[in-house]
C-alpha cells in the first residue's frame, strides 16, 4: 500500500436522507451535502494520508470536499456529488492511490446498543448540552449504536433514517468508536436500530 496507509473504513452512500443531509451540513467544514447526494467516506490510518488521499480524489473526480480531519490516530474525510458515477470514480482513484480494494477495509462491528425509553428530564437536558442535530425531548425514547472502526456509523445513521420516522440528535464518526444517538416513539427507535445494525453488519471487509 502506497506509504503505508491503511483502509479503516471506507463507504459510499447512495441517496443521502434528509435529517442526515441537514446534520452533516450543520456540522461539516466545507462544501454542503444536501438530500440526495452520493457521500464518501474514509478513514484511514495513519491520519496524515487522508491529505495525499483526497488530493488524489478530488483530481481524478468533480466531487466535493465536505470534511478532512485528523484526530489522535485516524485521518477522516467526506466527499459529496450528485452523481453517484463521479463519487466512484473518486472511489477508485483512492483504492488505486493506495494498490486496495474495498474488501481490505475492516469489517466494523457493533459494539454496544442501548434503547432508553421515557427519557428523564434531566438526562436530557445534560444531552442537550452538547448534542449537534435534534434536541431531545423528555419522554421520548431514546436509542443509542456504538461501533467500531468509526466511521461506518455514518451508513448506519442513514439506514436508520430510511427505515423510521426518527429524529437524529447526534452522531460522531471519528475516534476509536462511532456513535449514533436517535430520538423519537420507542417503536420508530426499536425499527431505526434494527436497520442500523443490519446496515453495519452487512459490510464486508477484513477482520480488525
Amino acid at each position: 500500500m502506497s506509504s503505508g496507509i491503511k483502509i479503516r473504513a471506507l463507504m459510499q452512500i447512495d441517496n443521502l436522507q434528509p435529517k442526515f443531509a441537514a446534520y452533516n451540513g450543520a456540522t461539516v467544514q466545507g462544501s454542503v451535502p444536501l438530500s440526495g447526494d452520493t457521500v464518501l467516506i474514509g478513514e484511514f490510518a495513519p491520519g496524515n494520508g487522508v491529505f495525499t488521499l483526497i488530493d488524489r480524489a478530488l483530481k481524478a473526480s468533480s466531487v466535493e470536499a465536505t470534511t478532512q480531519l485528523v484526530e489522535r490516530e485516524f485521518g477522516f474525510f467526506i466527499l459529496r456529488s450528485t452523481s453517484n458515477a463521479e463519487v466512484s470514480a473518486a472511489r477508485d482513484a483512492i483504492l488505486s492511490e493506495l494498490g486496495s480494494s474495498m474488501s481490505d477495509r475492516i469489517k466494523p462491528q457493533v459494539t454496544t446498543t442501548q434503547i432508553i425509553t421515557s427519557v428523564e428530564p434531566y438526562q436530557a437536558q445534560l444531552l442537550n448540552k452538547w448534542r449537534k442535530g435534534s434536541l431531545l425531548v423528555p419522554g421520548q425514547t431514546l436509542g443509542i449504536v456504538e461501533c467500531a472502526p468509526a466511521a461506518y456509523i455514518s451508513i448506519a445513521t442513514n439506514e436508520a433514517e430510511k427505515s423510521a420516522d426518527v429524529d437524529i440528535v447526534e452522531v460522531r464518526a471519528v475516534g476509536r468508536y462511532g456513535r449514533m444517538f436517535i430520538s423519537g416513539s420507542e417503536d420508530s427507535v426499536k425499527t431505526a436500530m434494527d436497520a442500523a445494525i443490519t446496515a453495519i453488519e452487512a459490510v464486508d471487509g477484513i477482520d480488525g
